[in-house]
């Protein structure tokens, strides 16, 4: 147990969390509840969902977690960018936080690829032609 705190991508997403904690308790974002309150939740989902998936059992429900981290990292994205367009971040802490949800999106990816089973071979289906398109010998 535990051994999601060796996964780089969970290092990052919780890294994330605690900036995004800090940021809120500042200026203007500190009184907005509403987005305040959103964009936390989304960034601890993240770690906590790659948490909670390398935790269980087989491959296929931590890809499920894995998933949801992924569509957390594009919450989180997405909040970052109507806080830059009405003034609680600055460009530059933007540009960190984009670069930040870009790079543990790619790391998910790469993640759920390596624990998603591998596809099964399909075996070709026999190719039967109609009665009326067959050729007569």
């Amino acid at each position: 147990m535990g051994k999601f705190r060796e996964l780089n991508v969970w290092q990052h997403s919780k890294n994330l969390a605690v900036l995004i904690y800090k940021l809120t308790n500042q200026g203007a974002f500190a009184n907005d509840d509403g987005l305040k309150d959103q964009i936390r939740r989304a960034s601890v989902s993240i770690s906590s969902n790659i948490a909670e998936g390398d935790e269980l059992n087989t491959d296929k429900q931590a890809v499920k977690f894995f998933y949801t981290a992924k569509g957390s990292t594009a919450e989180v994205l997405t909040q970052s960018i109507i806080a830059f367009e009405i003034g609680y971040l600055s460009k530059q802490n933007f540009d960190h936080i984009e670069k930040e949800c870009k790079r543990i999106s790619g790391m998910l990816t790469r993640l759920i690829q390596a624990r998603s089973p591998a596809p099964q071979a399909l075996s070709p289906k026999p190719f039967f032609l109609p009665y009326a398109l067959r050729l007569e010998p």
